[in-house]
């Protein structure tokens, strides 16, 4: 793997945060598919097996900085602080979620948070994340964008276009490829010219090939860190390429057939989760520490599908509100 940024080794409170945050995210997937399963929702796109990323970036970016993520947001929302609350009753399309229940899985947004969206077409938000990062360089600011999106997208123009533009005009924006090995149902490797889709193409645009193991928390910690700080001292544009798998199917409807048995069993064996937590112990972290963290990021995920299922359904009235960014829904000349 290529990893040529200086490596950085989290403190005690980074690695527990990032754990906490991992555990989070992986029980908030858990409970929300098992609501699926009973009919309580409908369908959308799990990260179980890809927490490490978005954890490394959690615990990492500040106020003023923005997210960018797939339709594979779940995580990427819980890693920047949004209420789990909120983002289950979103999913179930409440009128309590995050966006009253407009948004569902795959539209995820909490600007206060600096998660500025997920979205459902592909690519069709890196050219988006360029504009917010050249908006930071514009006025002065030391914000940063970070964008992810998966493996598949490297094979659209909007890629290019994005990496293009980033470059040449030095923007302060991280492009995160989490490489999960399939586009859909499709190996990434059947339908891409070069081993590694993001990575190989990094020299196109004067860009480090970094090629990180998306599944290892302290090697995502690293590379994050140095991606962050280059784009906000103004070092410009990023591009990594984490090595990843999801558990699941593509969404919460697909059963996964398609991947070789053994292929999923060595993936799962992988699993970012309990080798971060084996990690820790033999760093000196107590289990009953771990054990209770794990308890309570379980009960919060219980919490938030009970809300999620006793809370309303979004009220007719709110129709037409919010379909424009002045509130309404008037069609302007």
């Amino acid at each position: 793997m290529t990893q040529t940024l200086s490596p950085t080794v989290p403190d005690t409170e980074q690695r527990l945060a990032m754990h906490r945050m991992m555990l989070e995210i992986r029980f908030f997937e858990e409970v929300w598919t098992r609501l699926f399963n009973a009919g309580k929702t409908g369908p959308g796109h799990s990260s179980i097996g890809m927490e490490a990323i978005a954890a490394a970036f959690g615990v990492q970016l500040r106020p003023g900085d923005s997210t960018y993520a797939t339709y594979r947001g779940h995580a990427h929302t819980l890693a920047r602080g949004v209420p789990m609350k909120g983002t289950m009753a979103e999913l179930l399309g409440r009128g309590t979620g995050i966006n009253g229940g407009k948004g569902g899985s795959m539209h995820l947004t909490s600007v206060e948070h600096g998660m500025m969206g997920s979205y459902a077409i592909i690519g069709a938000h890196l050219p988006i994340a360029a504009g917010t990062a050249l908006a930071a360089k514009y006025l002065g600011k030391d914000d940063v964008t970070v964008c992810f999106f998966g493996d598949g997208t490297t094979n659209i123009g909007a890629f290019h276009e994005a990496l293009n533009l980033a470059a040449i005009w030095d923007l302060p924006v991280v492009y995160v490829c989490e490489n999960n090995h399939y586009m859909e149902y499709t190996p990434i490797s059947e339908v891409t010219a070069v081993p590694r889709p993001a990575a190989d193409r990094a020299s196109a645009y004067g860009l480090e090939p970094i090629v990180v193991d998306g599944n290892d928390a302290d090697a995502m910690y690293d590379v994050a860190q140095a991606a962050i700080a280059k784009a906000r001292s103004g070092g410009g544009p990023s591009l990594i390429e984490a090595l990843t798998y999801r558990h699941l199917g593509h969404a919460s409807s697909d059963p996964g057939k398609y991947r070789p048995e053994d292929e999923v069993a060595s993936w799962i064996q992988r699993d970012p989760i309990p080798a971060y937590r084996q990690r820790l112990l033999d760093a000196g972290v107590a289990e009953e520490a771990l054990e209770a963290m794990a308890q309570e990021s379980r009960a919060m995920a219980e919490e938030a599908a009970t809300f999620a299922v006793d809370s309303p359904v979004p009220d007719v009235r709110n129709l037409d509100k919010n379909v424009w960014a002045d509130g309404g829904s008037s069609w302007r000349r």
